[in-house]
C-alpha cells in the first residue's frame, strides 16, 4: 500500500524487544511492511505507516506486540484522501 500514511505520532503500536523471539510473524502478516526482523529480533521500521489493524499483535506468539485497533482517526484519513489535503482531526 504505497503512499498510505497514518496521522503522525498517534499510532498505538508498541513492541517489547525483550519478549520478541524473532519468529517473523509480524513481518509476514503486516500489510504495510512496518516490521523487519534481523539478528533474532523484530523492529519497527515506520510506526506512522501503521493502520492499527492488529494482525501483528494477534499473530505474535509471545505477545511482544501491542496495538489498540481503531484508536486513530480513520475518518480524518479518509477525508484527507478525498479532499487531497493532509489528514487532520484536530485531536493532536
Amino acid at each position: 500500500m504505497d503512499g498510505f500514511r497514518y496521522l503522525d505520532g498517534v499510532a498505538s503500536l508498541r513492541l517489547a524487544d525483550a519478549a520478541c523471539i524473532g519468529c517473523g510473524m509480524c513481518e509476514e502478516v503486516c500489510p504495510h511492511g512496518i516490521f523487519a526482523v534481523a539478528e533474532g529480533k523484530a523492529r519497527i521500521l515506520d510506526r506512522d505507516a501503521c493502520m492499527e489493524c492488529g494482525a501483528c499483535a494477534m499473530n505474535c506468539p509471545t505477545k511482544a506486540i501491542s496495538v489498540n485497533p481503531g484508536v486513530g482517526c480513520a475518518a480524518a484519513i479518509l477525508a484527507g484522501w478525498l479532499s487531497g489535503s493532509k489528514p487532520s482531526c484536530g485531536c493532536q
